[in-house]
């Protein structure tokens, strides 16, 4: 694994800014990595052993993600929106599984680590290097249960949601009466009053930017 500095470097230009929530991510990373045994975690041989959850959508999870090179697309990152700058690392292998949690010590202990800094942001970014794993995190052997939807790996069950007819993929189907329905014909769905629309220029492709006009005359025809 690449040492602190280069990898908090590298984060911070692929999150788009230097924060906090970079050096914090970063070393639950780190230190997740070496609880489950991966030196090297981004290595193809590494990468298809990791799972990762991260429990908040903030600058922690975006460096969490680019230490260990998990990703959504790979199906190697999963998101529990618990707001808790948590992350759980596990071993698929090995099955050993960790949840590495920032402290709220930690915050409070940034004026013990770093007093001769100006300003709480810098003084944060400064203090949570110094500080120990010990005062950082907090530290739980945990068991995760998996299933065969759940892991990485191609498409191995597709279901049709007998509401829309949408094709439902990994075992995200839900049963209602006894048919299957996918989650945004359901209760489940994040977004509501949804309708098909057109919009300008709909028939553009990216290596056919002309797709629209040859469309049109051959309506027209």
């Amino acid at each position: 694994m690449k040492n602190f500095h280069t990898l908090l470097q590298e984060s911070s230009i692929a999150h788009g800014h230097l924060c906090p929530g970079q050096v914090v991510g970063i070393r639950m990373a780190m230190l997740g990595c070496r609880l489950i045994g991966l030196t090297d975690p981004t290595r193809l041989d590494q990468i298809k052993k990791l799972l990762v959850y991260v429990e908040m959508d903030r600058c922690t999870a975006d460096a969490v993600a680019h230490v260990t090179g998990v990703k959504l697309g790979r199906r190697s990152l999963k998101f529990m929106d618990y707001g808790i700058m948590a992350a759980t690392f596990i071993n698929l292998i090995s099955r050993k599984s960790y949840r590495v949690i920032s402290t709220e010590e930690s915050r409070e202990l940034v004026p013990e680590y770093a007093p001769e800094i100006q300003g709480k942001s810098n003084q944060q970014l400064t203090a949570y290097q110094r500080m120990p794993d010990s005062v950082l995190f907090r530290v739980q052997e945990v068991q995760v249960k998996l299933n065969e939807f759940d892991l990485p790996g191609p498409t191995q069950w597709k279901a049709i949601c007998s509401r829309c007819g949408q094709v439902i993929r990994d075992g995200r189907e839900v049963i209602r009466d006894k048919k299957i329905v996918c989650k945004p014909c359901t209760e489940q769905s994040y977004f509501s009053d949804s309708r098909e629309i057109t919009w300008p220029d709909m028939n553009w492709s990216p290596v056919n930017p002309g797709a629209d006009r040859i469309l049109k005359k051959a309506i027209l025809k």
